[in-house]
């Protein structure tokens, strides 16, 4: 696991380009920043070429949008596109209405992303597996999480983050396992938003290789959160979001290598 990106992303300081959900806006731009990223959030289609311009990564939530979102999701995912800026989608809630699984779809078909990241349920419903959802929650089902991502990855040629109590990390071929983190995540609904630009802001420092970065990304975020966890027997959610963008900013890589839990995994790649 190639760590030392932690610390190139803090001198780098790439600027992450955010459409975001507005439920979650500001937990994603304050972990951006108290990562080490600059965050710039956008809800104007018409500055959407100068932003992809100025900005290093771009993530694209579908939290909460309406039809003029849509357009404004489309023309930034095409602009990055074109100026081969990297690309982070998070299809929120896609397994528990139709609606929001169709416009996921239609804009995968329209634009290249290099990770999705999002829960078992919504990676599930976008590679054609049934599965049982509950609103944002991860839901329930009977396949195989590693074969899901997998056959996610290679349909939309695309590395995907699956996310959960342990992440699954996949290009379609090679997969790692992440399995350090806390359950407190899971009481903060900005959670997975933020770790779906902080993988963007990954991206942009990693050369190229979108599966490292995804990797790197959950690795990081999922220690970062454990050690806050950590720090008191009994935390409620308020105490821990507030101790996790502490933990952001002053983690180092030297802490996280000493708890870090992951494992490559050996599979067999042709799962479509």
């Amino acid at each position: 696991m190639k760590l030392s990106l932690l610390n190139k992303l803090r001198e780098v300081n790439p600027v992450i380009l955010n459409l975001s959900n507005f439920v979650t806006v500001q937990d994603v731009a304050n972990g951006l920043n108290a990562l080490g990223a600059s965050p710039i959030m956008s809800e104007e289609i018409a500055e959407t070429d100068e932003m992809v311009k100025i900005c290093n990564a771009v993530a694209l939530n579908l939290g909460a949008f309406t039809q003029a979102q849509i357009t404004h999701l489309r023309a930034m995912g095409k602009q990055a596109n074109q100026a081969h800026k990297p690309v982070v989608l998070d299809p929120v809630a896609v397994a528990a209405i139709t609606y929001r699984k169709q416009v996921a779809l239609e804009l995968l078909n329209q634009f290249q992303v290099n990770v999705i990241r999002g829960n078992a349920g919504e990676i599930a419903a976008l590679a054609g597996f049934d599965w049982q959802a509950h609103g944002i929650d991860a839901g329930g089902g009977s396949s195989d999480l590693t074969k899901i991502a997998q056959v996610a990855a290679q349909k939309f040629h695309c590395t995907i983050l699956l996310s959960g109590a342990t992440d699954i990390i996949t290009d379609g071929q090679r997969v790692t396992k992440v399995s350090n983190g806390t359950p407190l995540f899971a009481t903060h609904v900005g959670s997975g938003d933020m770790l779906s630009s902080i993988v963007a802001a990954f991206l942009a420092v990693a050369d190229g290789d979108d599966f490292q970065a995804a990797a790197v990304a959950a690795l990081v975020f999922a220690c970062i959160g454990e050690l806050t966890a950590s720090q008191e027997k009994k935390m409620g959610s308020g105490t821990f979001i507030m101790r996790l963008l502490d933990q952001l900013q002053f983690t180092t890589i030297e802490q996280i290598t000493k708890i870090a839990r992951y494992r490559e995994v050996e599979t067999d790649d042709k799962c479509e």
